[in-house]
């Protein structure tokens, strides 16, 4: 029997992101990146929807930055489904410094989609990219995380193309409803039309809000880039050097831990942490 290709609805979770130059609120980069392959999806699937969500405070800077994924419908030669779901984003409101992970479950358990489509980690706040894995232990659903592509959709499976390091890929299938995280392999995004920006309504619903308490407990600071190390390649021509900048890094003083327990990993990992540097005292 042909496989067929199924309507579904896709969920896209989206952020206030942050310039890295002047702080500014903005869409985030990832999190567009991941609505620009829902709608490409859309193209493959005729019929299927797109619907986006937003769990946070509700300012004029964020609605300004929120508005920036209204203005992606443009242009997008879409379904009339889709175009319908990016007319509207949905806004789970809640004070700032509230856990947004409830309110995103209870709202994805209810409205069941077949897909969400998450960016990997935020450009503001926390940033520890842990949103899709809380999710998706929330709801039992399996995730993928930094997706190239979403090759193709039939009978409650995805086919997906997974990034790995060094430009490989990586094809899978996944059973539906499912979680995708997106990062920079993902197709860029288009740009958002001021007009359909401006149009496009942010539907509000206030939420029960629940106190994250461990980030009350938290110190915040501005990240900063790490020095990189540098390996020193000699080589007398520019092909060895080419060779020797490509190829994989090979194994040095690890070890591999079998059959351990938890404090015996917790240790080990303590250890390589001191030696690297990365705790401090």
């Amino acid at each position: 029997m042909r496989p067929e290709q199924q309507v579904i609805e896709m969920v896209v979770l989206v952020s206030v992101g942050r310039h890295p130059i002047t702080g500014r609120a903005r869409r985030s980069d990832q999190d567009a990146r991941g609505l620009e392959l829902a709608l490409g999806l859309e193209q493959q699937l005729p019929g299927s929807w797109i619907s986006l969500l937003h769990a946070g405070p509700r300012s004029e800077a964020s609605e300004s930055a929120l508005r920036g994924y209204l203005g992606m419908a443009a242009g997008a030669g879409m379904a009339s489904g889709a175009d319908q779901g990016l007319q509207s984003l949905m806004l789970l409101e809640q004070p700032e410094g509230a856990d947004a992970i409830s309110a995103l479950a209870e709202h994805l358990a209810e409205a069941m989609p077949q897909l969400v489509i998450t960016g990997t980690r935020a450009e503001r706040g926390e940033g520890s990219g842990l949103l899709p894995y809380a999710l998706a232990e929330r709801l039992g659903w399996p995730l993928v995380n930094g997706l190239a592509a979403v090759e193709k959709v039939e009978n409650g499976m995805a086919t997906l193309l997974q990034a790995l390091p060094r430009g490989q890929r990586r094809r899978l299938q996944v059973r539906l409803p499912a979680i995708i995280s997106v990062d920079a392999a993902a197709p860029a995004a288009r740009q958002s039309a001021f007009g359909p920006a401006r149009r496009g309504k942010l539907e509000a619903t206030p939420v029960a809000a629940e106190l994250d308490q461990e980030l009350t407990e938290w110190q915040m600071t501005p990240a900063r880039k790490r020095p990189k190390r540098l390996k020193i390649i000699k080589a007398a021509s520019a092909r060895d050097r080419f060779k020797a900048a490509a190829a994989k890094a090979e194994g040095g003083s690890g070890q591999v831990l079998e059959g351990v327990s938890s404090e015996q990993g917790a240790d080990a990992i303590f250890t390589l942490l001191n030696e690297e540097g990365v705790l401090r005292r």
